[in-house]
């Protein structure tokens, strides 16, 4: 017998986008903008929280489901990574992980990266949605994301 092959449990992407980093990074430290370039069709609006500044804060969203997850911020620097571990409302983070990485190319340009990373995952309930999440899925949040940042024109989103 034959084991099945095992999922990659860290899956990335990346694109360059013609857009400035600053724009490209204030619409992922804000959560109120993820619906709009959410490629993963998984989240719905801003539930608790603001716009992240720092490594320990919490943000919470209302998932196409219904449900609410907090999002616990576990790496920040600012204009350039952010990275969340999301949990049940007011629960402790499950063990996956949703990074951004925004590096400046140059005037106006800059490559996002974007990374999930399952290999933590304690919750059982998610393990399907783990799997099923490929590199097409955060590369279509990665085309949508480069949508608003370039329609932007180059302003950062508030």
């Amino acid at each position: 017998m034959t084991e099945p092959m095992s999922q990659p449990q860290v899956i990335t992407a990346s694109r360059e986008i013609d857009a400035p980093a600053a724009t490209v990074f204030e619409l992922v430290a804000d959560p109120a903008q993820h619906a709009s370039w959410d490629g993963n069709d998984n989240v719905v609006q801003l539930v608790r929280g603001g716009r992240v500044r720092a490594t320990g804060e919490i943000f919470a969203m209302r998932t196409t489901k219904g449900n609410v997850r907090d999002n616990r911020v576990v790496a920040f620097e600012e204009g350039r990574l952010i990275a969340w571990r999301p949990g049940d409302d007011g629960g402790e983070p499950a063990g996956h992980e949703w990074r951004w990485e925004v590096e400046p190319l140059g005037e106006g340009r800059c490559r996002a990266t974007h990374t999930y990373d399952w290999r933590e995952l304690t919750d059982e309930r998610r393990r399907a949605r783990a799997e099923s999440t490929t590199e097409r899925n955060l590369s279509a949040s990665l085309d949508k994301l480069a949508q608003r940042a370039e329609a932007a024109g180059g302003t950062p989103q508030a």
